[in-house]
């Protein structure tokens, strides 16, 4: 696989990230990056992907964006990425994650795989139906 490195994003990485995550607004991705909310994966020094959080109610976290460039995807790597991150939940003091998805999408399975479980849904205007699903860091 080669070697890979995960770690907070910081402010030189704000340009790599803009140019794809377009889910958010520049401001707001300034600031996730301050607060220590974007995760970024470098495999050999080439940017991968990154994971973006946030808290749900101010007290759960819940991942936003879970994002690989397309060469990266199916190799293990979003796995490690969403390890890497709950790992450093449950180091903070975090018995529970939470994630969502749409019905349409692939991802659901990619969670149900990991250890989420479903625990809502939300129904908007012409979306199709937002899974919530869940994971014990315990």
């Amino acid at each position: 696989m080669g070697s890979n490195t995960i770690r907070y994003a910081d402010e030189k990485d704000f340009e790599t990230i803009s140019k794809h995550d377009k889910h958010i607004s520049e401001t707001e991705l300034k600031n996730a990056i301050a607060l220590k909310r974007v995760l970024v994966m470098y495999q050999n020094d080439c940017f991968a992907g990154w994971l973006r959080f946030n808290l749900f109610w101010d007290e759960i976290p819940f991942m936003n964006m879970l994002y690989l460039l397309e060469e990266y995807r199916g190799q293990g790597y979003g796995r490690q990425l969403v390890m890497f991150w709950e790992k450093e939940m449950k180091e903070s003091g975090y018995g529970m994650v939470l994630t969502s998805t749409l019905s349409s999408e692939q991802a659901q399975f990619f969670y149900r795989k990991n250890g989420y479980v479903d625990c809502g849904s939300l129904l908007l205007p012409g979306e199709p139906l937002e899974i919530i699903l869940r994971k014990g860091l315990g």
